[in-house]
């Protein structure tokens, strides 16, 4: 699976009093028994994700170390146990509550917001008060220091997070709108406080801050895409019911609809499962009575594709004629069955929202899809030339299946070439910041040269008039 991408979490308490978040759960939080005798904090750290963050492939839980991959490059994760020597050992409340809601650590370092303090800010200090005190308590000490960040001029340059966040953050906490429901208003606090689910499907403007004139309306993270989630009955999950949604924030699966990848994925496994169904409604209340904003389709994503007949009538002909669907013959079928119907195990692909933008089609092939769900693990190889274990697919044969998966199954009016794989494989579209930033040390040797060679005609010129 990809590295998560800014945060690219993309998705995951509560109020005290009436708002009270329960987040009680049948399953596990990185293999630990979240019931009820679990602690408030602990409940609030499974709703915010911290696990799947702060803990790397194979490592100790909140030990850090974990490789977010980021336009501005590679972001490893800190370690938040209490450790005094490589952790959060020695932080008072206070300096915990300000790195979780400001970004800033006790020391005066800024963090990249890769770590959404920007939702965080939202978080009530009886909330981040349980949170310090689960990692305080609860969580066992970890010495180990993972990797440092070590980002490229000019962003390895921390204190330019004064003038960003001068711009973009708000310490504003969160307040019910008291014209909603207590339901909707616990909707709201998840979606944008704690649960971040608007730091991956918000847009970004141009300084990757969040676009908040279009909230929730989808934003890339990567090779990925979180989709527009506003109530727009095509653009967004407007369609949906609040049954629907709720089965596919605990479980990552509905039939006829969507399958979750990705970041998604990880949040279901990680957080979303987790919650109490009574929270997950209010996700889904909230969701569905948000602004909608229409981004441009016409049709909704999970409505596209039908059946195909193609393995009765290509059967027997030249790989050259028809690639894209000699490699789904070869390659896909078997799973997804001859027709793109899918099977109990694995699904339909069409009527799945996958099928509806190339570049989550091309992430998912190239890097696969796997969450784990009631300890249920739901697989799908990687197929990318970078692939373990699996046979792996050059950038046009990618390009040549996804082309016909999509002329079949899901939105024919997309193309994709082999560039465009390349590119997933390489993290997806550079940011316009990232882009912009490749030229500034030339901008800056340059403007050094022109200045260099003023004073040298100035100096000429006065050493002719002497």
């Amino acid at each position: 699976m990809p590295r998560k991408t800014v945060r690219e979490k993309g998705i995951r308490h509560a109020l005290t009093g009436a708002l009270a978040l329960v987040v009680w759960g049948a399953g596990s939080a990185h293999g630990q028994a979240l019931d009820a005798t679990a602690s408030a904090g602990k409940r609030l750290a499974v709703a915010a994700d911290c696990v799947a963050c702060h803990t790397e492939p194979g490592g100790k839980a909140f030990a850090g170390g974990y490789a977010l991959s980021s336009p501005m490059g590679v972001i490893y994760s800190t370690n938040i146990t209490p450790s005094k020597t490589a952790g959060i050992g020695g932080y008072t409340a206070e300096q915990f509550a300000r790195a979780v809601r400001d970004g800033v650590t006790p020391d005066g370092t800024h963090l990249y917001p890769a770590m959404p303090y920007t939702s965080y800010a939202k978080m009530t200090d009886a909330d981040v008060a349980d949170l310090y005190h689960y990692f305080m308590h609860e969580v066992q000490p970890v010495d180990s220091t993972p990797p440092k960040t070590a980002l490229d001029f000019p962003f390895n340059i921390r204190a330019s997070m004064l003038g960003w966040n001068a711009l973009f953050h708000s310490q504003k906490r969160f307040t019910p709108d008291p014209a909603k429901s207590a339901e909707v208003n616990r909707g709201d606090y998840l979606v944008n406080a704690l649960a971040h689910c608007d730091t991956c499907h918000t847009p970004r403007n141009v300084l990757m801050a969040a676009d908040n004139s279009k909230p929730l309306a989808g934003g890339a993270l990567g090779a990925w895409y979180a989709p527009n989630i506003t109530s727009d009955k095509t653009s967004g999950i407007g369609a949906w019911s609040s049954d629907e949604l709720v089965a596919y924030l605990r479980t990552g699966h509905v039939e006829g609809k969507a399958q979750a990848a990705g970041p998604m994925a990880e949040a279901v496994e990680h957080s979303l499962q987790h919650l109490d169904e009574v929270d997950l409604k209010a996700v889904a209340a909230y969701l569905l009575q948000t602004q909608p904003i229409n981004t441009g389709e016409t049709k909704a994503r999970h409505a596209f594709g039908q059946p195909s007949t193609d393995e009765l009538t290509l059967r027997g002909g030249k790989p050259d004629d028809n690639p894209g669907w000699h490699i789904f013959s070869g390659t896909c079928a078997n799973c997804h069955q001859p027709n793109g119907q899918g099977t109990q195990e694995y699904p339909s692909l069409f009527h799945n929202t996958a099928t509806a933008r190339s570049d989550n089609l091309i992430a998912a092939i190239v890097y696969g899809v796997h969450r784990e769900v009631d300890g249920v693990e739901i697989d799908m190889p990687a197929f990318g030339p970078d692939a373990l274990f699996t046979d792996r697919l050059n950038d046009q044969q990618i390009a040549d299946v996804s082309n016909y998966v999509l002329s079949r199954y899901g939105n024919n009016a997309l193309h994709v070439t082999a560039a465009d794989v390349a590119q997933a494989r390489e993290g997806g579209p550079k940011a316009p910041l990232a882009v912009m930033a490749q030229y500034t040390i030339p901008a800056i040797v340059a403007v050094v040269i022109l200045i260099a060679l003023a004073v040298i005609v100035i100096v000429r010129r006065r050493r002719r008039e002497v």
